[in-house]
């Protein structure tokens, strides 16, 4: 990627603007909403129980809301994900984060990891599911594992991590899930992505989306990048 021709408003079509953690309120939505506003972020990534308010703070815009499923862990009941899923759905959630269960896919039982990911995507009803590897806790053989379950599946795209777990994106991991899932498929780096450097780092690296919580110092670093201040 040319980082001197990105804009900051092409920059920010890659965000999913994202607050996730447990004591965020209602204000903290409506914030995050307002940013979103204002900066023309692709989403707003929240908690199941926010999807109503953010569509409610965001009537009027274009910009979308995901919300997570089986967060942070991925190990509930495969049928808990699926009603997860189909009642963000109902609230309004345009798009679905699910957390794949982690220790089913490093125990090789592939067929049950296909067969939840399967019923998220036919919960999504067509919408847009990407699915939650937490690469962090995987070896390079599970994560190419996992990434092909997720295109077999119909879901839309694999993503890095929750965030919360040990660590979370990487440029090597981003990579290898690219040429995993080919050209074509979503690839979303999340976790750690705090200014601008990383996140042009990782779409180079093949990443279509980008969630992360320090949107606007991302947007607004592409001034300083192109001022020769990085």
């Amino acid at each position: 990627m040319d980082r001197s021709t990105l804009t900051p408003a092409q920059l920010a079509a890659y965000i999913d603007h994202t607050v996730l953690k447990a004591d965020a309120a209602v204000k903290d939505i409506e914030i995050l909403c307002a940013e979103a506003r204002e900066h023309h972020f692709y989403s707003v990534c929240v908690n199941g129980s926010w999807v109503g308010p953010a569509r409610h703070f965001l009537e009027g815009t274009d910009v979308k809301v995901a919300s997570v499923v089986g967060f942070p862990l991925g190990a509930v009941a495969a049928d808990v994900k699926r009603f997860e899923t189909e009642a963000a759905i109902d609230d309004g959630a345009h798009e679905i984060d699910v957390v794949l269960n982690i220790a089913r896919l490093k125990d090789g039982d592939d067929k049950y990891v296909l067969r939840e990911l399967i019923d998220v995507a036919e919960a999504a009803d067509e919408h847009t599911v990407k699915v939650i590897l937490e690469t962090c806790l995987l070896t390079d053989e599970q994560k190419v594992r996992a990434c092909k379950l997720v295109v077999e599946s119909g879901a839309h795209f694999v993503k890095t991590s929750t965030g919360f777990s040990t660590s979370g994106a990487t440029v090597a991991d981003v990579k290898l899930m690219r040429e995993t899932v080919g050209p074509k498929f979503g690839v979303k780096a999340s976790g750690g992505i705090r200014d601008t450097k990383t996140a042009l780092a990782m779409i180079a690296a093949g990443a279509t989306r980008l969630g992360t919580s320090a949107s606007i110092a991302i947007v607004k670093g592409i001034a300083e990048i192109k001022a020769g201040s990085y």
